[in-house]
């Protein structure tokens, strides 16, 4: 029987109390569920930081030949393609991207920028075309239509843009809001809406874990160059 593979990214800072880990978590068990035995990979950006310079090493390395690249350049490419095999080779793919500072984190796009510098991306073929991916994003204020910070969210379009415009993946996203309405005296009106919020975000990661678990064995993934 063939095996399936579950790649999860996680971008959240924090070691412990992740509001996106505690999403993705749910998502991952009941996947696990579905395919008990199977194997989850993984990487956490938010604690296992990539280095921040390497997009522009492996940018470069693309107008040099191989022979006359530096060892920075050498291994951003290594990088680059390691990161993109990563999700290639997966036949679902699950991430956990909290919003900072209402756009996209430093880390988050030294991960997109870093693969997109990987041939595979240039391919007719979009790179996760049809593949399920699971998005798991938080926010610690209020970003709906009529709250505060309505329109200042410039992280989730983004990723929609990424992972489903341009990659072509087959992209369900979980949400949550309020997250620090529990933790921030400013925010007590709010926390009865946070409470509702956070309970239908659990509701709906175990739903969408549920059908994510359904996840047919996909063709075999591109190989690096």
């Amino acid at each position: 029987m063939a095996t399936v593979t579950l790649f999860r990214l996680d971008a959240s800072i924090r070691a412990e109390g992740s509001a996106s880990r505690e999403i993705a978590d749910i998502v991952e068990q009941e996947w696990l569920a579905a395919h008990p035995g199977e194997t989850v990979e993984r990487r956490h950006i938010g604690v296992e930081v990539l280095p921040a310079d390497a997009w522009g090493h492996a940018v470069s390395a693309g107008y040099v030949q191989a022979e006359d690249r530096t060892a920075e350049q050498t291994a951003a490419l290594k990088l680059a393609t390691t990161l993109t095999d990563e999700l290639v080779s997966a036949d679902a793919v699950l991430l956990a991207v909290p919003l900072y500072n209402w756009g996209v984190s430093q880390h988050v796009k030294v991960w997109f920028d870093l693969i997109m510098t990987d041939p595979r991306v240039r391919a007719p073929e979009p790179l996760l075309r049809g593949k399920p991916v699971v998005l798991a994003t938080v926010r610690g204020g209020g970003y709906a239509p009529g709250m505060p910070k309505h329109g200042w969210d410039h992280s989730t379009p983004y990723l929609r843009r990424m992972l489903g415009d341009l990659w072509g993946a087959d992209l369900t996203v979980v949400e949550r809001e309020l997250t620090l309405a529990e933790v921030n005296p400013a925010m007590e009106p709010l926390r009865p809406l946070a409470a509702q919020l956070h309970a239908e975000a659990l509701d709906a990661a175990l739903a969408v874990g549920r059908a994510f678990g359904i996840v047919p064995v996909g063709e075999t993934p591109r190989a690096a160059g």
